[in-house]
């Protein structure tokens, strides 16, 4: 099953599905979406929506006079679906991927393909948009092209305030819009992909590269230009990419931030453990498998899908679910806990919202386990990111300084290491939907839940029921 990561459905179920000829969805986007299946398959199964002015508008910037696309994804020598399997037998890191490709190609720092590589041709004084899609399974990244500037348009399916800068930080998940200018002498450049991690944990250290080419005659340079970028632990550039992330906010393209809270929820994100069953077979601190939790709950899927057993049961999921609590069980210093315990429970909780609901969630990164930013990711709504800081947050100072001007409204945002994130929107496209974190050794980990949103008093403010066609979920 694939999502549409940002897309509001008006088709029955309004969630991942099987799509016919004459299907129609209402999309709410305005420039490039991100298209995937929600387990490793996202390694090799994953695209681009390109989404394009209404006839009779145009975009908020100048026609670009190229239109390209660009994904990121992982590459592995061994079958994805081994490397998850054997991760999970023994509880431990699943092992990283071997290469990071640029449109499929992982560039000539590796051996594999250091004859190939992903090339882009240009021609001076064109300016072109990059629809930017971060299809990697487990790393955040950086990106940047040598000796050219981009200017980002646009994030998630949506606009924002043009802005330059000369590195990108992207996260699982994400879509990012660019326009670049072949501004340079006419020459070769490398465009550079690298991540970024302020963790312990294992991850992919290895580099990938393309190439933008101009076109007309020249002498091919001995030395091709390489950009400079953050180190791979800098969480300050990290951070300091995302707040500069804002809406348009003006009359052609309003934004609607929720400012009367009905619902509120802060949210732990962490990484944990079980004790395996018996004590034998897993290799994590003894006895021991990694874990991961919301609110010190880890997720178990059920064996039946929610959104079928939802509809089945007349919007009443009472026999499979229980709540997952508002806050954490257990209040602590979520930053510098010392002598809390990395166990969490498991267990089918999930998030129910009534239909209009204005509703704000705080992610609190913590102390427990590996530390690292977190990507979060909400299926079925884009969001207001209004606020992220380092530390525990303040219900007492920093909704203060909650941006409810312009934020951006996204749908995955990066919760930084030791630190917060605030998201509003409003409960309004019922469903069963999934939240969770977009590294996906994390979600398999249980580092999700669903997110419920009643129907409406109107037909209109409901789901409707699925088509005859229909295949039932399995």
């Amino acid at each position: 099953m694939v999502r549409w990561s940002g897309v509001h459905y008006t088709m029955p179920n309004k969630t991942w599905r099987k799509f016919h000829s004459g299907d129609q969805f209402v999309d709410r986007g305005r420039n490039t979406l991100v298209a995937c299946p929600h387990d490793w398959s996202r390694a090799t199964v994953h695209g681009a929506i390109k989404i394009f002015p209404a006839k009779g508008t145009s975009y908020p910037f100048r026609n670009p006079d190229g239109d390209q696309t660009i994904i990121f994804s992982s590459w592995y020598k061994s079958k994805v679906m081994d490397v998850l399997d054997e991760a999970l037998s023994t509880g431990g890191d699943p092992n990283v991927s071997d290469a990071y490709t640029i449109n499929g190609e992982p560039g000539d720092l590796y051996d594999c393909s250091n004859e190939t590589m992903y090339t882009l041709l240009v021609k001076t004084g064109k300016t072109y948009l990059l629809r930017i899609v971060n299809s990697i399974l487990n790393e955040e990244m950086f990106f940047a092209i040598a000796n050219h500037n981009m200017t980002v348009v646009g994030s998630d399916g949506a606009y924002v305030k043009p802005f330059s800068t000369d590195y990108l930080f992207i996260t699982p998940g994400q879509t990012m819009d660019v326009l670049v200018t072949a501004n340079q002498a006419a020459s070769h450049y490398y465009m550079v992909l690298t991540p970024f991690l302020d963790t312990d944990s294992s991850y992919d250290n290895t580099t990938s590269r393309a190439l933008i080419k101009y076109s007309g005659n020249y002498t091919t340079p001995s030395t091709i230009p390489t950009p400079t970028f953050p180190n791979i632990s800098d969480s300050i550039s990290a951070q300091l990419f995302v707040v500069r992330l804002k809406s348009l906010a003006d009359k052609a393209h309003p934004i609607n931030v929720p400012k009367n809270i009905t619902r509120q929820i802060f949210m732990t994100v962490s990484v944990n453990l079980f004790a395996c069953p018996n004590s034998t077979g897993c290799t994590v601190d003894g006895n021991n498998k990694l874990a991961a939790s919301l609110n010190n709950n880890s997720f178990v899927m059920p064996s039946t899908a929610l959104l079928q057993e939802y509809y089945n049961n007349n919007y009443n999921l009472n026999h499979l679910v229980d709540d997952l609590p508002n806050k954490p069980p257990t209040p602590f210093n979520y930053t510098t806990v010392a002598n809390m315990s990395a166990f969490t429970e498991e267990g089918t909780q999930v998030i129910t919202l009534n239909y209009g609901d204005d509703v704000e969630i705080v992610f609190q990164g913590t102390n427990i386990g590996a530390t690292q930013n977190h990507p979060m990711h909400l299926h079925g709504y884009s969001f207001y990111l209004v606020g992220t800081g380092s530390a525990d947050f303040d219900n007492g100072t920093d909704p203060g300084r909650f941006n409810l001007v312009d934020p951006p409204e996204v749908n995955t945002i990066a919760v930084p290491r030791k630190g917060w994130s605030a998201i509003r929107f409003k409960a309004d496209n019922p469903g069963v939907w999934f939240m969770h974190c977009h590294f996906e050794r994390h979600t398999t980990w249980g580092m999700s839940t669903a997110v419920i949103v009643k129907n409406g008093g109107t037909k209109e403010t409901s789901m409707r029921p699925p088509p005859s066609y229909m295949p039932p979920c399995s």
